[in-house]
């Protein structure tokens, strides 16, 4: 049964222009917005008046298109490096949460440790990491010249380090530098050098930082694979999901927080938080237009091009557009992506064409089109159903659409009951109702 006085929390997925694949052709885009701090901050300060939860930024070490005609037609090619972007934000917001991917696959974990660490200094307490695995073979061409680790393999490297940048974080309690009595810096007995050895890392010693005001950043996982759930019921407080239908969302949690009683922890201890996309309109025909008005803007080759990414395969040209999706070999790269599309072409009968420019949306997750009450009504369904703690909100297009969320459909929610009216503390991890870790 779930709590009548539970809140949702709320994330707002920030991306350039927008998370349409289009967003940047539309008459109200800013197409430099990739690159313009004080877009961002305008985001960033939107999202907290309406006293969202955290601010989110996804990553990847590589261009995003190799495909020509995608690369020359979408605006995904220009990009903050997000820890960079967040340090600009923390000192230009107060409450708001700033999250942000790192991948482990060509990461270390002592150097990451320590940045997110300084961001949680920055922020007084804000800091999250999204922990990913790079599945992009553009990545791996960047770093690695073996090429793309296996799946199992970069969840085993990333288990080792997560377990190290905790270890790390946990390495200084609280009052282990300045202690009281100002006889010396720091004490010796609050301080737990790492004596890490592991198959992928050696790390040794003590990151430079106190312990934060919310003892260490806030894990974050996405990984909807079987080997991702299990490293999210062990290490993180929050998981990004995408569904499609209320009954995949709400086995996707049940199933997540299924596994945490194994590792000692409660079913609120993380927060599960599917992304939605949502488009506000005054009416629904009003609303279903602006989403048609964006559906138009996406030229055939890019939305295939972006399918057939999501897909993992090189290219879907020789197979007909108004036809079905052909069968997939599985792939090492994103496995559970893949399966939500060859799911949701085979549920809806959907035309490769078809089935390209509804994924060129928000690339696979939930979409809404409708009046505010409608979208909370839809939103309440999954949140009070078992299928929800709360939502990483996906604008198409940026700043109007989170401004419209924020102006018409967080004061619905808070009608309702469902959402708060004022932020409860000053820290990311109060915010989201965690309690601070115990040092292990």
């Amino acid at each position: 049964m779930m709590s009548s006085d539970r809140k949702m929390r709320l994330g707002a997925f920030l991306m350039a222009g927008g998370h349409h694949i289009a967003a940047w052709r539309h008459p109200q885009a800013h197409a430099q917005a990739g690159v313009d701090i004080d877009h961002f901050i305008e985001l960033a300060r939107i999202a907290e008046r309406g006293k969202f939860d955290m601010l989110f930024v996804e990553d990847a070490a590589a261009i995003r298109e190799r495909n020509p005609e995608m690369a020359s037609q979408a605006a995904r090619s220009t990009a903050f490096e997000p820890l960079s972007l967040l340090a600009a934000l923390a000192v230009n917001t107060t409450h708001i949460g700033l999250v942000a991917t790192a991948s482990t696959t060509y990461n270390e974990p002592y150097g990451l440790a320590r940045t997110f660490a300084s961001l949680d200094q920055l922020s007084g307490g804000r800091a999250g990491w999204n922990l990913v695995t790079s599945a992009s073979e553009l990545e791996a061409e960047n770093f690695a010249s073996s090429g793309l680790r296996p799946h199992s393999e970069r969840y085993e490297r990333a288990e080792e380090f997560a377990d190290a940048a905790l270890a790390l974080w946990d390495g200084v309690e609280d009052g282990a530098y300045f202690p009281e009595g100002g006889a010396r810096f720091s004490d010796r007995a609050r301080l737990h050098p790492v004596h890490h050895r592991g198959k992928h890392f050696a790390v040794e010693g003590l990151i430079e930082s106190p312990r934060s005001a919310q003892g260490r950043p806030i894990m974050v996982q996405a990984g909807a694979s079987d080997v991702g759930k299990e490293l999210a019921a062990r290490t993180a407080d929050v998981v990004f999901a995408a569904s499609q239908t209320l009954a995949e969302a709400q086995s996707y949690y049940a199933d997540v927080k299924s596994r945490l009683a194994k590792y000692g922890r409660k079913p609120d201890e993380i927060k599960i938080m599917p992304g939605i996309s949502p488009i506000v309109g005054a009416t629904e025909d009003e609303a279903k237009a602006k989403y048609q008005a964006l559906q138009e803007l996406i030229p055939d080759a890019v939305g295939v091009a972006l399918l057939a990414s999501y897909l993992s395969i090189q290219d879907l040209s020789a197979y007909p557009l108004d036809g079905p999706l052909p069968e997939m070999p599985q792939t090492n790269l994103i496995q559970s992506r893949q399966q939500l599309i060859i799911d949701l072409g085979r549920r809806e009968k959907l035309s490769i064409r078809e089935l390209a420019r509804h994924f060129a949306g928000a690339r696979g997750h939930w979409q809404l089109a409708g009046t505010p009450s409608q979208i909370a009504d839809a939103m309440e369904e999954r949140f009070s159903e078992g299928a929800a703690d709360g939502f990483n909100v996906m604008a198409p297009l940026f700043p109007t659409g989170l401004e419209e969320f924020v102006t018409y459909v967080v004061p619905e929610l808070r009608r309702r009951g469902l959402f708060r009216e004022d932020y409860e503390g000053r820290t990311l991890r109060q915010n989201l109702g965690l309690s601070v870790p115990i040092k292990q």
